[in-house]
Parts: structure tokens; C-alpha cells; sequence
């Protein structure tokens, strides 16, 4: 006869057999922390490890983690949105000329109205007639960026509201920058509505199976256009951080940004498929994303060099992305 212990052996084997790592669970950790070694030790002469630096790149960064923020639940709902830069930009020189035009408030309500008034156009077309969300904001980058060029004609718009500049980008509450602070409240918002409310079970009940989820008398509809909508509003804060970190509005803010934004989301581990979104990874990958920009320039690359790394970039984040919800 087997003794107690032969018998509850492989049982006990069983229960506490360590599981298996997936890298993609990782991989964004580990990339950043081999590019952050890579261009320490390529870049230590030029300043890349100094504190000037470091919170350099967490300014820079701070509009494409905001964007990111609102993304996650775009993507998480498995869909897509390409208008985001263009609408920062158009934000940043309606905000500017809104300023100079009416003062504080407006300039601010005309910022935030035209991000409202391109959701809400982009939700509507893609939810009321069935668009595709990748042409509505193909399209809209287009009618976008167009639109803040032709009523600029090209020209940038100074702003020299300090309360306005000081508020939304060049100012500090004490040793923290404004920027920062922006990114942190975003990130809390964010995490918060997509993890602890209905509303984010929902987002992913919806982009996992929309058919499923809306027999399951979730208003999938709804959750699609509310998605696009606040996405392009995100989008419209971080054109006016643009514009009170730099201190003007022009059409270019953001201009590219997409990329950035979609290659932030998706190697922060939300699926490109739907179904799954995590707001804090996206944060954490649009900071990888901010340390791959300073490293290549600083080691001088040109603007159109940076777009094909970081295109290569998006097309290694879907290669490694789950195709599915995580269990």
C-alpha cells in the first residue's frame, strides 16, 4: 500500500508547480530597462543619466501619456483612433486665438468645445452610420490638421497669458511640474474608470464581444461613441499642454503623435484586438516611447528617422501582442 505521503505527493506537485512566464507579460520592463542601459552607456557624454534630462523627458512625454490615458479605452473597446495630434494641434491655435480674443475662460472652452465637436462627430459616424473608426479619423486627421493651418495660414499663435502658460505646462506647484501633475491626474481618472467602474467593464466587455456584451445589456453603442468622444477631448488638453508648455498655438503640436500614442497603448499591454486595457502600461509605454525619442536625438537623428523607428516600433508591439483578452 502507498504511504499518505506517496499518495498526496503529485497532487501537492501539481498545486504548487510554479507558472509558466509569458516575456509579453514583461516585455515592456525589460525594453525599457535594456534602452535605458543601451543609451546610459552610449549617451553618458552627452547627458542622457542627468536629472535635466530625465525630467526632460517626462515634460515631453506628459502629452502623449495623457492621450495615451483616453486611447486605452478607444483600443480597449476595439477601436481606433488616427485623429488624435491633429485635433491637439487645432486645439492649441483655437485655444490660442480664443485667448487673446476673450481672455482665460474662453480660451479654454473654445479648446475643450473643439475636442467635444470632433468626438462627437467621429462617435456619430462610427456609431450612427457605421463607419470604420480607422477611416473616420483617417479622415479627420486630414480635416484637422488642415483646418489649423488654413485659419493660422501657417502662422503660430503667441500666447502670453502666464496664468493660462503657468497652468498648462510651464509652471510648477513647488518642485513638481504643472506637466506631471496633468499626467497624474489623468492616470488616476483613467485607471479608476477602467478598472473600478462598470462603465470600464463595459469598455472591454464591448471590445472583447460586442455581440456578447450587448445581450449581456451592456449599451455597446453607446460606450463606442462616448469612447471616441472623450478621446478626442483628451486629445484637445493635451493641444492646449502644447500650447502652455510652448507657449503658443500652431498647427504642427501633435503632428505624429498618433504614432506615438498607438505604439504607447499597445506596449503597455492593451490588446490591439480589444477586450483588454490597462491605463497604467500605457503610461509606462509612452515613457519608453519618450526615452527612445531623447536617445535618437541625442544621437542626432532627423525627425523623418525618428517617425521609421517609431513605426518599427508599432509594428514589433502588434507582433508581440496577445491576440486576445488575458484569462
Amino acid at each position: 500500500m502507498s504511504s499518505p505521503a506517496e499518495v498526496v505527493g503529485p497532487e501537492r506537485r501539481a498545486g504548487t508547480r510554479r507558472p509558466r512566464i509569458d516575456v509579453r507579460d514583461n516585455i515592456l520592463y525589460i525594453g525599457f530597462i535594456v534602452l535605458f542601459a543601451v543609451f546610459a552607456v552610449t549617451l553618458g557624454d552627452q547627458g542622457f543619466t542627468s536629472s535635466n534630462n530625465l525630467l526632460n523627458i517626462i515634460r515631453q512625454t506628459a502629452t502623449i501619456s495623457v492621450m495615451a490615458v483616453a486611447v486605452t479605452f478607444v483600443i480597449g473597446a476595439a477601436e481606433i483612433d488616427l485623429s488624435v495630434g491633429a485635433v491637439a494641434g487645432l486645439a492649441s491655435v483655437i485655444c490660442a486665438m480664443a485667448l487673446d480674443a476673450y481672455g482665460l475662460a474662453g480660451g479654454i472652452a473654445a479648446g475643450l468645445l473643439v475636442g467635444a465637436a470632433v468626438g462627437t462627430i467621429n462617435g456619430a459616424l462610427v456609431v450612427g452610420i457605421g463607419i470604420p473608426s480607422f477611416l473616420v479619423t483617417l479622415g479627420m486627421l486630414g480635416i484637422a490638421h488642415g483646418t489649423a493651418q488654413w485659419i493660422t495660414d501657417s502662422a503660430p499663435q503667441p500666447i502670453l497669458e502666464d496664468s493660462f502658460n503657468n497652468a498648462f505646462g510651464s509652471g510648477d506647484l513647488g518642485p513638481i511640474p504643472s506637466l506631471v501633475i496633468w499626467t497624474a491626474v489623468a492616470v488616476a481618472i483613467g485607471h479608476v474608470l477602467l478598472r473600478r467602474t462598470r462603465y470600464g467593464r463595459g469598455v472591454l466587455a464591448t471590445g472583447g464581444n460586442e455581440e456578447a456584451a450587448r445581450f449581456s445589456g451592456v449599451p455597446t453603442r453607446r460606450i463606442k461613441f462616448t469612447v471616441m468622444m472623450a478621446s478626442s477631448t483628451v486629445a484637445a488638453i493635451a493641444g492646449m499642454l502644447y500650447a502652455g508648455r510652448l507657449q503658443s498655438g500652431r498647427f504642427q503640436w501633435g503632428e505624429g503623435d498618433e504614432l506615438s500614442v498607438i505604439a504607447a497603448v499597445i506596449l503597455g499591454g492593451t490588446s490591439l484586438f480589444g477586450g483588454y486595457g490597462t491605463v497604467i502600461g500605457s503610461v509606462l509605454g509612452a515613457l519608453l516611447v519618450g526615452l527612445i525619442n531623447n536617445g535618437l536625438t541625442l544621437m542626432g537623428l532627423e525627425f523623418s528617422q525618428q517617425q521609421i523607428v517609431r513605426g518599427a516600433i508599432i509594428i514589433l508591439a502588434v507582433a508581440l501582442a496577445r491576440k486576445g483578452p488575458r484569462t
